[in-house]
């Protein structure tokens, strides 16, 4: 076995999105892309988790196209998928057909981050991290005799061992719950994933981008580096360029766009 999982808490990409991992034990890791919503065979070639920040991903309407890739790889039994863009709830269907999978999905602060546990195309247990009485799933007490032995519960599944946690605490409570999931099903992830591991990149959402041969023509005509024709999504720095140099109001435009977020700001 590799890695352990705990060091995800906490942890987010370069890019700046929460962690969000699918793991799946029973499939390939082609077939866990298929079932997160990639095209057959559109496969690009590996990148690292810094290479990603790099494409044209953002889940908000007024920033981006609403799109999202994940990368893929295997470790110890299990194929896992990394995504990068909006939270995206497929877990019933990574888990078909008698396949187990595990989604984590990681927040900051509040709603806290989830663990859940799903089989057979159901949810079959789960909870927040740092919110153990509050369960989830058919059989939502199938880990609390762990949650007891690790002792973050009582047995009653209702209070907790330590109720007095305080803020320093937190982190290490999260690994504990955590744990909890690494130990009764033997996940591991390796911590370079988001270091230096290159990993297979699979579109999932937002592909074809919309004007991804327009902007592939421009690119080309003007000596620029070529989009992957597998994603068929458009690089967020090529994308400005394009932007910048074929819309004679894009300054104007820029300049809005930089007033509205200064006059939301709730620090302004």
């Amino acid at each position: 076995m590799g890695d352990d999982i705990q060091w995800l808490v906490g942890a987010t990409s370069s890019s700046g999105w929460m962690l969000d991992v699918h793991f799946a034990r029973g499939i390939g890791v082609e077939e866990l892309a298929l079932r997160l919503g990639a095209p057959l065979g559109a496969r690009a070639e590996p990148m690292t988790d810094a290479e990603v920040a790099d494409l044209d991903i953002d889940a908000y309407p007024d920033r981006g196209p609403g799109s999202a890739v994940i990368r893929v790889g295997e470790d110890a039994g299990w194929a896992f998928a990394i995504t990068y863009g909006p939270y995206l709830d497929r877990l019933a269907e990574v888990s078909r057909d008698g396949v187990e999978a595990v989604h984590y999905h990681y927040n900051s602060e509040h709603p806290p981050t989830t663990v859940l546990y799903a089989r057979d195309g159901r949810t079959v247990c789960g909870f927040g991290l740092c919110e153990e009485s509050h369960r989830y799933g058919h059989e939502p007490d199938l880990l609390l005799p762990d949650l007891v032995a690790a002792g973050i519960l009582r047995p009653d599944g209702d209070t907790y061992r330590d109720p007095g946690i305080g803020i320093d605490d937190y982190e290490d409570r999260k690994r504990l719950g955590l744990a909890i999931f690494e130990e009764r099903f033997g996940l591991s992830l390796p911590r370079s994933v988001l270091a230096e591991d290159p990993l297979p990149v699979y579109a999932i959402m937002g592909s074809p981008a919309p004007d991804f041969e327009e902007i592939s023509a421009w690119a080309a005509a003007n000596g620029k580096p070529l989009p992957d024709t597998h994603l068929r999504l458009i690089p967020a720095g090529l994308r400005k360029e394009y932007e910048r140099a074929t819309d004679p109001e894009w300054w104007q435009r820029g300049a809005h766009h930089l007033t509205a977020r200064v006059e939301w700001s709730p620090h302004a």
